[in-house]
């Protein structure tokens, strides 16, 4: 073995590959395994896009992938050691008008499936919490896919870690939850909510894909606070410097335009995620509580988002 072909043989064990990687969750990834010294292959349907372009300034490889074409998939992940997956839900920036649950399911199959033809060393996969409380109760309909791509990684026998984080913090930066001067959503307002920062999901991967003789074989669950939705708004407000009011939005408004996202939230009422925060912060000691997210990322996210809206307002 000549010393290129020895070169490539260590780079290749030092190599991860991260489908999803444009979204929030595989930019995130990205980033902690860049920084922890991998070389990180990242997959994406546009690699002349906005954030494929930011993603290949920091040090990735950017590959052309979809994950409904399995073949792509395999050709980006041959000789790779380590393959993060996500998938978008429905609902999720940037997904078609009619990408449904059954669309979420094939591709997560579908990249367990090139990981199995590749032969991956490490398979890391972000589910949701609770996913697996399937057979105890009715669930949602996100919980339910991740759960039924769980089952398929399973059965192929992928030497696995399964993340399952709560709802993400993020979900509170944009038009999903501020409208009209208020922060509004199908959640109760006294119900505590469990909510976690993308970028520590982000660190707890790369984390894993560094000690897989402690990772491969673990489903963990994750959440780094749990707040009031009234709770939200304050710290919100008090970071921003402005008032921020509550107002949940009926579920019979919700159920009107999707049944399924009506329950989710019904579900988030009454029975919701039930995380170990404090099992979360031995994992990652630096897991940001909202507050703490708010105040690197958080706050100037949102107040980002509140100038657009109010520049086309005016504009409009």
């Amino acid at each position: 073995m000549d010393a290129m072909e020895k070169k490539n043989m260590k780079l290749s064990h030092k190599t991860v590959v991260v489908a999803g990687a444009t979204g929030l969750q595989g930019r995130a990834v990205t980033h902690h395994l860049l920084r922890d010294g991998w070389h990180v292959r990242a997959l994406t349907r546009d690699p002349n896009g906005t954030q494929a372009t930011a993603l290949a300034q920091t040090g990735a490889q950017v590959v052309r992938a979809q994950m409904e074409d399995v073949d792509s998939l395999v050709a980006a992940a041959e000789g790779a050691w380590g393959l993060f997956s996500v998938q978008p839900t429905v609902g999720s920036p940037g997904t078609a008008p009619d990408f449904s649950t059954e669309d979420e399911v094939r591709w997560g199959v579908n990249v367990a499936e090139a990981a199995h033809a590749a032969g991956i060393g490490h398979f890391v996969f972000t589910s949701v919490a609770e996913a697996d409380r399937h057979l105890d109760e009715k669930l949602p309909a996100n919980l339910v896919s991740k759960w039924r791509i769980e089952q398929h990684i399973a059965a192929l026998d992928l030497p696995a870690t399964i993340l399952r984080p709560v709802s993400f913090m993020e979900n509170f930066t944009g038009g999903y939850a501020l409208r009209n001067g208020n922060l509004s959503t199908g959640l109760a307002p006294e119900v505590p909510q469990q909510i976690m920062a993308v970028d520590d999901v982000g660190a707890v991967a790369a984390l894993a894909f560094a000690r897989p003789k402690e990772w491969i074989g673990r489903e963990i669950s994750l959440a780094g606070d749990e707040l009031t939705p009234v709770q939200i708004a304050a710290a919100i407000g008090k970071a921003l410097g402005i008032p921020l009011p509550y107002v949940q939005v009926p579920i019979d408004a919700i159920r009107a335009l999707s049944e399924d996202f009506a329950y989710a939230n019904e579900w988030l009422n009454t029975d919701g995620y039930r995380a170990d925060i404090p099992a979360t912060r031995k994992i990652r000691p630096a897991t940001m509580d909202f507050g703490t997210w708010l105040e690197p990322t958080g706050a100037s996210q949102i107040a980002a988002f509140l100038d657009s809206t109010r520049i086309a307002g005016q504009d409009a």
